[in-house]
């Protein structure tokens, strides 16, 4: 008898929530939610989509750059040489992987970031994520995976960021940090694609990448290890290249280093980028950044900061970079999704510590301002750049 009146109690509360669920599925576009979804949404002493809350009950002046999971996700899923089709949002949660799954097993997967920015008017602006989903198609084809197209993906961010709307941090103070995914989640023993591949995207609110905020950094040149080689996968944003940068990193953090700054694998004499960012030199009116070709991955940060210092009247080169030239910089500064536009105030190599210039002045600063004041609406969107959720 207990059983049977709980079961009523959840449907009539299915029917209760029925129509705010039709509602938030036209305004979520491709996301639809069926009613053992919505009474999962539900969960006692839990947000929901329907609540009022402005906010996330979170201390937004101390984000720093770790997990805080948002309330949802999303997932779409497709076969071997078939396309993606609609998927849904459901809660953060838990995903359940065969132990034979090829990401677990060769690591067939690749992943993205992307952040949400909250204007002072309060709106809620993405920044190039088309340029995010072409980059995952060009690293699905290198990682022999398929991928979703452009406007879905593109979508799914959008609706991950409204349905996380509470925690979008307000302005000021950090960004809602987006990682959508695609592994092969299909079993596999033998050496070759999945059977079955999945498309996640979830989210969490970030402040400064680095420990340092936005102190400059202080870079470490690696001669033991290196990042990519020609022919390799450094060029697209596979999960694989980055488990191998660890040992580096954290050897360098040890001896009180930002960051590692890796050399090119042929000659280990030509600068190639950080561990998670893009590097620029600074000499006089020329920007320089070592060219993308195939061991170095074509950041979009990296992109839009060029674009932005030739409107300045920089002279922006993309080229070799030898390690000499670098330690002969006015400036130097880094570029990423994640650590925005970083400045660096020194770099060691063979025991040397070279300083560079930093500060309100510096050509790292114009470019910040511009391009964050873009990214959050306080400065005109003249190039198309965002996208409003």
């Amino acid at each position: 008898m207990i059983l049977k009146d709980g079961a009523a109690c959840l449907r009539n509360l299915i029917h209760l929530f029925r129509p705010a669920a039709s509602s938030l599925t036209s305004k979520l576009g491709a996301c639809y939610f069926c009613t053992s979804h919505v009474a999962s949404l539900q969960q006692p002493g839990k947000p929901s989509v329907f609540s009022d809350d402005e906010y996330a009950d979170l201390d937004w002046d101390n984000l720093g750059f770790s997990i805080k999971p948002a309330d949802y996700m999303y997932t779409m899923k497709c076969s071997k040489h078939e396309n993606f089709k609609q998927g849904q949002l459901s809660r953060y949660a838990n995903i359940e992987l065969s132990p034979s799954a090829a990401v677990l097993n060769y690591g067939q997967g690749v992943y993205e970031g992307t952040k949400a920015y909250r204007t002072e008017d309060g709106r809620i602006l993405l920044f190039r994520p088309d340029l995010n989903a072409s980059r995952m198609k060009i690293g699905a084809e290198r990682m022999c995976m398929p991928s979703p197209s452009v406007d879905q993906f593109v979508d799914a961010v959008k609706q991950i960021a409204l349905a996380n709307k509470r925690w979008v941090p307000p302005p000021g103070k950090g960004t809602l940090y987006i990682r959508p995914l695609l592994i092969g989640s299909g079993p596999v023993l033998g050496l070759g694609p999945a059977p079955e591949y999945t498309f996640l995207a979830y989210a969490s609110p970030v402040g400064n990448y680095f420990k340092e905020g936005s102190a400059p950094l202080n870079l470490y040149i690696e001669e033991e290890f290196v990042r990519a080689a020609p022919g390799g996968a450094g060029g697209v944003k596979a999960i694989s290249n980055y488990a191998p940068v660890l040992k580096a990193l954290i050897r360098a953090k040890s001896r009180g280093f930002s960051d590692v700054l890796y050399l090119d694998s042929v000659n280990r004499k030509n600068v190639e980028e950080v561990s998670s960012c893009n590097i620029f030199v600074v000499k006089g009116n020329v920007i320089s950044t070592p060219a993308t070709n195939g061991t170095i991955l074509e950041g979009i940060t990296r992109r839009s900061v060029i674009e932005i210092a030739r409107d300045y009247g920089y002279q922006v080169e993309e080229r070799v970079i030898p390690v000499d030239e670098l330690i002969n910089a006015d400036q130097v500064f880094c570029t990423g999704t994640a650590v925005v536009v970083a400045p660096v105030g020194s770099i060691t190599y063979q025991n040397k510590r070279v300083e560079f210039k930093t500060g309100s002045r510096s050509v790292y600063q114009e470019l910040y301002s511009t391009l964050v004041g873009i990214q959050t609406g306080v400065i005109e969107d003249k190039k198309g750049w965002t996208v409003e959720v």
